[in-house]
């Protein structure tokens, strides 16, 4: 699977164009720098908020993939600096309704806790995708050949970026491409028809 095919792949997944891929694949880095603050205590919980969406079963999960440290590479390298703001607000958001619901911060809910918080979020941010790919499209349809073209009407959601980023982070992984996925680490010659058996994980080339 290529890079492209990946980030093709996630973005079905997510309902929308993968954030921050086309600076990632045109191999360019975000001269702006990083609008958060990535300190350790940062990473540890975006790697306990990707463990939630991409949780350890008989595979890794995305702790295993080391996915806090993944983000901030991501979010910093490819991400502009408005996204780079809405990731920190949403972050931000995530503390206080943990607080609100729970009364304790992120790290000390329940795997149960947390799982309900981030399902709930999850079905927040469809919705409102919903709403701004329409709104998107419509804009685009009526502004066609102008500077304004393909300009976002509404910002991306917080989570969908972070959601993303753990399944981007896990499948190019050393731990997501060799046990959550059949890894080819020398493709040989290119076979259309593969015997498959019920439960076989996809394939994952390196290339």
């Amino acid at each position: 699977m290529e890079r492209r095919e990946l980030l093709k792949m996630i973005a079905l997944l997510t309902g929308g164009v993968v954030i921050g891929g086309e600076v990632f694949l045109s191999g360019c880095k975000n001269s702006a720098g990083s609008a958060i603050d990535f300190s350790k205590e940062m990473v540890a919980l975006l790697d306990e908020v990707g463990e939630t969406i991409l949780p350890r079963t008989n595979t890794p999960g995305a702790k295993d993939a080391a996915i806090g440290l993944f983000m901030k590479t991501i979010v910093t390298d490819c991400y502009t600096e408005a996204d780079q703001k809405i990731v920190a607000a949403g972050i931000k958001e995530l503390g206080n309704r943990c607080h609100e619901k729970y009364q304790k911060d992120f790290l000390s809910c329940t795997n149960e806790q947390r799982t309900e918080l981030i399902k709930q979020i999850d079905s927040e941010a469809k919705q409102y995708n919903v709403k701004k790919y329409a709104a998107d499209a419509a804009k685009s349809a009526t502004t066609k050949g102008t500077l304004e073209y393909k300009k976002d009407t509404m910002p991306n959601h917080w989570f969908t970026m972070v959601k993303q980023l753990t399944l981007w982070g896990f499948f190019t992984s050393e731990a997501g491409a060799s046990q959550a996925l059949r890894y080819l680490p020398v493709p040989g010659r290119y076979d259309g028809c593969v015997d498959y058996k019920k439960g076989d994980r996809a394939i994952y080339p390196s290339y």
